[in-house]
């Protein structure tokens, strides 16, 4: 076979590109930014300091967020494969690492559940009355109480507080009772929720239709649920803006607590959300940056795309607290009452909120829809970077136009059956566990130091460095090299070592999981941490040489003979190279073929 035809057959079988970098930054920023920037940011910001927390989130963006999303990108592109054949080629010691991700996608393949909730309550946006508005229906309890109680200009603010403290509102009951219809505790599954279900078939469908083509259809789905989001998110700032009490919220949101920065708890709080908010350590970035063409500018994207998603955290910041400044306002009660975070501020404080505006079931279908299309993107792109990954690690099985179109399906068919667990009545504590310690920062702390060890120490951080230069163009700061080498795996080992230190069970309200139930969490966070150090250690002990040879990169080399038979050679070849048997190509512009040589 010549080397024209191996080409043309390698591009057949291709695993496919972006068609156009307008996809891939669209489909890549309408993954960053999501729930975290909505409601975790926000809340962090306001109980880390206020806008102090800005000095040690800005700190941490420039030496941990930006180096860490360029390596990740850098190293997807330049390997054009998934995040464990990424590793595998890359450094095969290191192919832990993508096996870490694979086990984290599937832990956070749960939040899918969230996007459910979004449509349940999109569902009941539509009613002529609010229903957590008011205690007027079957859910509700004798301790119920409504909005309209609370707006009540009689009630003064000692006796809102008092009330306060001796009900449940009107949101946490439809909440806790309508949606959730919450049991005792984890050991109490009960029925399965068949209305959240039906939502949770719902995403799940949205999910499949925006991968099946892969990223032929998510490309295309990109032009969408990344930028409407956007115009929702505007339309909730205009409006929170000219709300009355809305600058008491922001104030709560920006006052500088300077005394906070002394705290070592703000600046772990600051580099988690930096690791949650730019979606780090999750392999995600390295199989959509494997779609780029070779000579993808990825060290410009990495600045713009880091530059968007802390814009877009700032913002949505405004977009809450000025809604929760006049949710205080109309019940006469301090902010900080009214403020939550995660699901609480989503799903309780929000929607009480929409609920005391004028035209309330507008603002509340503006509201979940942006939170459904912030959700409908992180998930079918994370969904999408496991089938990438388990595609090119079995390409003959799953490669192909309708073999990809079936393993999407039963991908999908399964994770739905799967997640029927989350909607039961005790589903909330099943997610809730799976949250705290399947998608914890000590996972996201451990390989964001493997990542740097292996790229900097043992790959060669030079060497990474001229492969960023050959694929840019552009030469690269020698500030990220000190980054990779020492300055991101430092930090990430700081907070790694205080999490363990200031390690606390988790709780929810004040039900205290059993103890099978936290063994079952941390075999969760140490399954994702085990697997690296198992890999190395099983290559170093059953692979000959030192180890940095085992570590080494061998795909640019042609491979030499063993025995009397011929290995199969992978080349980076550009047109009008000569192929010769040992000889090492650099290009502009690159394309990866396997073809046979006869070696000498």
């Amino acid at each position: 076979m010549t080397l024209e035809e191996t080409m043309k057959q390698k591009r057949a079988g291709n695993r496919g590109k972006w068609a156009s970098k307008r996809e891939y930054v669209l489909v890549v920023a309408g993954y960053v930014v999501g729930l975290g920037n909505v409601w975790r940011f926000p809340y962090l910001c306001y109980m880390n300091g206020g806008g102090a927390f800005l000095v040690p989130y800005g700190l941490l963006v420039v030496f941990s967020g930006i180096p860490m999303f360029l390596l990740e990108t850098s190293i997807g592109q330049y390997t054009q494969e998934g995040f464990i054949t990424c590793w595998k080629n890359f450094c095969p010691i290191a192919t832990g690492i993508g096996c870490g991700h694979l086990i984290l996608k599937f832990y956070a393949s749960g939040y899918i559940l969230i996007e459910a909730w979004a449509i349940f309550y999109l569902v009941f946006s539509f009613r002529a009355q609010l229903p957590w508005a008011t205690c007027d229906n079957t859910w509700n309890t004798a301790n119920c109480l409504g909005l309209q109680t609370l707006d009540s200009p009689s009630v003064n603010l000692t006796a809102n507080q008092t009330m306060l403290k001796k009900t449940t509102s009107a949101a946490v009951e439809f909440w806790e009772r309508r949606m959730l219809g919450m049991s005792g505790g984890i050991e109490e599954l009960g029925s399965v929720r068949w209305e959240l279900a039906l939502c949770l078939l719902v995403a799940w469908t949205i999910c499949y239709f925006c991968i099946w083509k892969g990223v032929r259809s998510s490309g295309k789905v990109a032009y969408f649920t990344a930028t409407f989001p956007y115009v929702m998110l505007l339309i909730l700032l205009i409006r929170g803006l000219t709300l009355p009490g809305a600058w008491d919220g922001i104030y709560y949101y920006l006052y500088p607590d300077l005394n906070r920065l002394a705290d070592l708890e703000v600046w772990i709080e600051a580099g988690s959300q930096i690791f949650f908010s730019y979606s780090l350590t999750g392999g995600t970035l390295i199989v959509l940056s494997s779609y780029n063409d070779s000579n993808n500018n990825c060290y410009r994207d990495c600045f713009w795309l880091c530059l968007l998603n802390s814009g877009t955290s700032f913002v949505a910041g405004f977009v809450v607290f000025s809604v929760l400044g006049f949710m205080a306002q109309e019940q006469s009660v301090p902010v900080n009452t009214v403020v939550q975070s995660g699901p609480g501020l989503a799903f309780i404080a929000y929607p009480q909120a929409t609920a005391l505006m004028p035209l309330p079931q507008f603002w509340s279908v503006c509201f979940f829809l942006m939170l459904i299309l912030l959700a409908v993107d992180s998930h079918f792109v994370m969904v999408e970077s496991f089938i990438t990954t388990v595609t090119d690690l079995f390409p003959k099985w799953f490669r192909g136009p309708v073999k990809h179109e079936i393993f999407v399906l039963v991908i999908c068919a399964f994770t739905f059956l799967l997640h029927l667990l989350l909607v039961t009545e005790g589903g909330i504590y099943i997610f809730t566990l799976i949250d705290f310690y399947g998608s914890t920062r000590v996972c996201q702390n451990f390989i964001a130091i493997c990542e740097c060890v292996v790229v900097a120490w043992i790959f060669g951080v030079d060497r990474h460095v001229s492969n960023i230069e050959d694929m840019t163009g552009q030469r690269l700061a020698v500030f990220f090299k000190i980054c990779w080498k020492y300055i991101t795996p430092f930090l990430s080992l700081i907070a790694f070592i205080i999490y363990l230190v200031k390690y606390q069970r988790l709780t929810i309200n004040d039900y205290v999981y059993p103890d099978w139930a936290y063994a079952l969490g941390r075999f969760m966070t140490f399954s994702i941490i085990v697997m690296v150090a198992l890999w190395a250690t099983g290559m170093m002990c059953l692979t000959p040489g030192t180890f940095r040879e085992i570590g080494e990169d061998k795909g640019q080399w042609a491979s030499k003979k063993e025995g009397n038979t011929n290995r199969l050679a992978r080349l980076i070849l550009r047109p009008g190279d000569i192929v010769g048997t040992s000889c090492r190509i650099r290009g502009w512009t690159w394309e990866r073929v396997e073809i046979s040589l006869p070696l000498l």
